[in-house]
């Protein structure tokens, strides 16, 4: 996969998600999405909760399937791949930072960063480096090997951006990354995540409930009624204008 500016990193083509409930029957969270995102852009994603911001970013890391439509990650189309491989690519291409964390927390520091890296099978040697700049950069390289359950909300946070950068992935995906944290130390990991994803060339796509927060991606999308809608004035849904850089939202 190159590194070219103009390539496409994540795509959905009329995708819809519908779910069986048994109180209500199908519920539609998505609604036809047509998108595409480029590599090194940053969108953040807004909505009311329910609106289908979690299931969005489960689609594009492959980890839910569309009930309808194509989902293309690097040009790859998901339907196309069976679990393992999805899994692979995932590993392999896809940072995942979540609102809770999801640290082991009888693990070192350390050991949390290096967990992907040592489920891949890779050697020790190869990836410390790695761990100890991420480490470095986000402020803990003297916590590597205390355990995680001594760190506070916002430690805990930064040690899970470092475990999501380890593998050098193209796309980070984030959903409400600072929503367990209070304001200063969820403006602190927004700043850290944004420009960590900035410097290395990554696409971001996070969703969050700030508009604070949304306001400092590239473009923000809002879903509403199973659409996407671009908020900024750097792009302009429902048209499929060419946007250069940008993301394109059609929604059809």
């Amino acid at each position: 996969m190159d590194n070219d500016s103009n390539q496409i990193a994540l795509a959905f083509d009329r995708v819809s998600k519908v779910y069986e409930t048994a109180e209500s029957g199908p519920r539609d969270v998505l609604d036809s999405l047509t998108f595409e995102i480029r590599q090194g852009q940053t969108i953040a994603v807004v909505g009311r909760s329910g609106s289908g911001k979690s299931t969005l970013l489960n689609l594009a890391a492959g980890i839910d399937v569309p009930s309808d439509g194509e989902v293309s990650l690097f040009g790859r189309e998901l339907s196309k791949l069976g679990d393992e491989e999805r899994t692979l690519l995932r590993r392999d291409h896809v940072g995942l930072i979540f609102q809770f964390f999801h640290l082991l927390q009888h693990l070192t520091v350390r050991d949390n960063v290096s967990l992907s890296a040592m489920i891949a099978g890779e050697k020790p040697r190869d990836f410390d480096p790695r761990v100890d700049a991420l480490l470095d950069r986000v402020g803990l390289a003297d916590r590597g090997g205390d355990r995680v359950q001594k760190l506070s909300g916002g430690e805990m946070q930064r040690v899970a951006i470092c475990r999501a950068l380890l593998m050098n992935p193209k796309l980070l995906l984030a959903d409400e990354p600072t929503g367990n944290l209070d304001d200063e130390n969820g403006g602190r990991v927004m700043d850290l995540m944004l420009s960590l994803a900035r410097e290395e060339g990554m696409t971001l796509v996070y969703v969050t409930h700030s508009r604070e927060f949304a306001d400092l991606a590239d473009d923000v999308w809002e879903i509403h009624g199973g659409k996407v809608e671009a908020q900024s004035e750097t792009t302009e849904p429902q048209k499929g204008r060419e946007q250069g850089s940008k993301g394109e939202v059609r929604n059809r």
